[in-house]
């Protein structure tokens, strides 16, 4: 059953997509850490802080917040879903041009990430089940 993006329901959903494909994934090149504020969200106070970390090599999404990130990105929460659940790059570049995404912090490194990402087959599926479990 679908759940809200970024709701406690949704993360448990996609810790069970990424345990079902660990290992398979290709390593990410960049290592960043990224806090996240998503605000205008439509479940509890209304701001869903989350991270992604990638000094692993693999791509690491919670809810919280890292002590030493990289960057950190602030945007509503409908530029956040198309840019993580439907991968819209558009979106994303038109968001940041008209101010909707404020970044702080290394955007160097936020900027190489987009390259970094895996773009292999259990990367693809991994990211056509995000989208099936988010309403």
């Amino acid at each position: 059953m679908p759940n809200p993006f970024l709701s406690d329901e949704w993360m448990v959903d996609v810790r069970v997509i990424r345990a079902k494909y660990e290992g398979q994934t290709g390593k990410v090149a960049q290592s960043i850490r990224v806090n996240q504020v998503i605000t205008d969200a439509p479940f509890g106070d209304g701001t869903v802080r989350a991270y992604v970390d990638t000094s692993s090599g693999d791509v690491v999404m919670e809810l919280g917040e890292l002590d030493a990130a990289d960057v950190t990105v602030t945007t509503d929460y409908a530029t956040a879903r198309a840019m993580f659940v439907e991968g819209d790059q558009a979106a994303a570049m038109q968001a940041f041009m008209s101010g909707k995404i404020k970044v702080q912090g290394d955007m160097m490194k936020m900027m190489a990430l987009q390259t970094a990402m895996p773009t292999d087959e259990a990367t693809k599926a991994i990211a056509e089940e995000i989208k099936g479990i988010t309403s």
